[in-house]
């Protein structure tokens, strides 16, 4: 790691093939990619809302004759809205993505993160949270695009002459991620199956799909790993978060057999080397979709009850 410099803005990693980075890569901060060859070009996730996902493309179009076009197709990698809420403004453009990704996109449109900032202020620790983690972000007015085309398993692609395989790796972070790797270049986009500097968050799970996801990646031929937040890294990025879900795993499988509640396991398990990672706090998150796991219980998780537990972690710091 440490190759490329982590800075706002575009890096190109090949020939043609981009990474928007937007440090530090915190809640809501997250990358996108731009690939092109010819006079085609694919978008690879937006940003969280229609400032910061025009400011990411007037960029683009300064740096890339073909980005200063249409952008033909957008893929995205999964269903959390700072990867999609802002493609309203690549209307025209094919989107592609997982089934499972088309169905939870329409689970937290964007209006219902706007009715929660405005409700926060009153919303107690809970609000004070919410507004520490997307007080930067306007959601008011966003009409994000519907996905126009999905695909289970993976997808072959070309952007040009350029091949671009989709391969859904999901349910893990959510119900329907995958990762989108050029091989002629080297290059994987990892959508939120890889938080470098942060702590990963497990929405859906189970773990084990996102174990066999960072082996799928460690297999590949790889040299540019782009994470969904976070600098650009390679393959010991991925081996560090397959070391953190190791570790959590076996954490929390020990507390789980011995019986100890799940609010005593939290407070009881040290992070580590993982404790200086970015909003550690998902330990909430990730703790109790562990729990559920081993009970067997694939209910959905309770989003409003998991940031009252991360906001009394995370105003602490």
């Amino acid at each position: 790691m440490g190759k490329w410099e982590y800075s706002k803005g575009l890096h190109e990693l090949s020939n043609g093939v981009y990474a928007y980075l937007w440090p530090h890569g915190q809640w809501g901060y997250n990358n996108a990619g731009l690939v092109t060859e010819g006079d085609r070009s694919m978008l690879v996730d937006t940003l969280f809302d229609i400032d910061s996902t025009r400011e990411m493309l007037d960029l683009m179009k300064r740096t890339s004759p073909v980005a200063a076009g249409t952008i033909d197709t957008l893929v995205v990698t999964h269903a959390n809205g700072d990867h999609f809420y802002g493609s309203e403004l690549v209307r025209g453009a094919e989107v592609v993505c997982t089934a499972a990704c088309a169905g939870e996109m329409q689970e937290t449109p964007p209006q219902v993160m706007a009715e929660l900032m405005k409700a926060a202020p009153g919303m107690g620790d809970l609000g004070a949270f919410f507004l520490q983690c997307f007080k930067d972000f306007n959601f008011e007015g966003l009409n994000p695009l519907p996905a126009t085309r999905t695909f289970e398993g993976t997808l072959d692609l070309t952007v040009g002459r350029k091949a671009v395989r989709l391969i859904e790796v999901g349910p893990a972070h959510t119900k329907g991620d995958m990762i989108v790797y050029l091989p002629e270049d080297q290059v994987v986009f990892a959508g939120d199956i890889l938080f470098i500097g942060g702590t990963p968050i497990m929405w859906a799970g189970p773990v084990a799909n996102w174990l066999r996801a960072c082996d799928l990646m460690l297999d590949l031929d790889v040299k540019a790993v782009v994470p969904g937040h976070g600098p650009i890294t390679d393959k010991e990025g991925i081996r560090s978060i397959k070391g953190y879900w190791e570790f959590i795993e076996a954490e929390a499988r020990k507390r789980f057999e011995a019986g100890m509640p799940e609010n005593e396991a939290l407070a009881d398990i040290d992070l580590g080397p993982y404790a200086r990672w970015g909003e550690s706090e998902r330990i909430a998150v990730n703790l109790n979709r562990l729990y559920a796991e081993f009970r067997g219980d694939d209910s959905p998780a309770n989003v409003i009850e998991l940031f009252t537990s991360m906001a009394a972690l995370g105003l602490k710091k």
